[in-house]
C-alpha cells in the first residue's frame, strides 16, 4: 500500500511518527495522522480544515488527553507513584547524567531530515484502520496514488478517533470537509490525480 503514497502522503506518516514521539506517545493514533497533516499550513488537508491548524489541534488533544478517564501525562505520573515510581525522582537522574531538558529535547535528525535515533512506534489499530480506508478512498475515486487528502478522508471514513473528535470540537462539518475534498481532488479525468 504504501508504495501508492505521493510525497506528501508520505510527509504526513513520518510527520504523524514525529508527533507521536514528541508527545511520548507508546502508538501513533489519526490523532497523530491529523497533526501530521496540519504541519504544513500549505497541504491540501490543512486547507480544507478551515479554523484549525496545528496549535489548535494539538492544544486540543492535550485538553482531552487530561480530561478524567483520558491518557494524559498527570493520570500516568499518578498511577506509577502508586507503585512507587517517581517520575519526577527519574527525570532529575536522566538530567543529572545527560543534562537540563535533556527529556524535552527534539529528536536528532540526519542530513535529510530522518531521525536518527529513538525507536520506531508502531501505528494503533485506528491509525492502521485510517491509513487502508485511505487506500480505498483513491480506489473509489479512481486515482492510482494516495494522497494527503485520501488520508484525511480516510480519517472522516474511520470516524470514531481523536482526529475526528478534534475536527468535530473545533466545529468542523466532516461532511463539508469531504465535498471540498473530493472536489479539490478531481477525478483522473480532470487531470488532478
Amino acid at each position: 500500500m504504501f508504495e501508492r503514497f505521493t510525497d506528501d502522503a508520505r510527509r504526513v506518516v513520518s510527520a504523524a511518527q514525529v508527533e507521536a514521539r514528541r508527545l511520548n506517545h507508546p502508538r501513533i493514533g489519526t490523532e497523530h495522522l491529523l497533526l501530521g497533516m496540519l504541519r504544513d499550513p500549505e497541504s491540501l488537508a490543512a486547507r480544507v480544515l478551515t479554523g484549525l491548524d496545528h496549535g489548535g489541534a494539538e492544544a486540543r488533544l492535550r485538553d482531552i488527553l487530561n480530561q478524567p478517564g483520558g491518557r494524559g501525562p498527570d493520570l500516568d505520573a499518578e498511577l506509577l507513584s502508586t507503585i512507587g515510581i517517581d517520575l519526577d525522582a527519574i527525570r532529575e537522574k536522566v538530567e543529572e547524567a545527560f543534562g537540563p531538558g535533556a527529556l524535552d529535547r527534539e529528536p536528532v535528525r540526519d542530513h535529510r531530515g530522518h531521525l536518527r535515533s529513538g525507536k520506531h512506534i508502531p501505528f494503533g489499530p485506528r491509525a492502521k484502520k485510517t491509513l487502508e480506508l485511505s487506500l480505498r478512498e483513491a480506489i473509489a475515486l479512481k486515482h492510482k496514488a494516495i494522497t494527503d487528502g485520501h488520508v484525511l478522508l480516510g480519517v472522516l471514513r474511520e470516524g470514531e478517533g481523536l482526529a475526528m473528535q478534534i475536527i468535530v470540537e473545533a466545529g468542523i462539518s466532516p461532511a463539508r470537509v469531504r465535498e471540498a475534498l473530493v472536489e479539490e481532488l478531481g477525478s483522473p479525468a480532470s487531470g488532478r490525480r
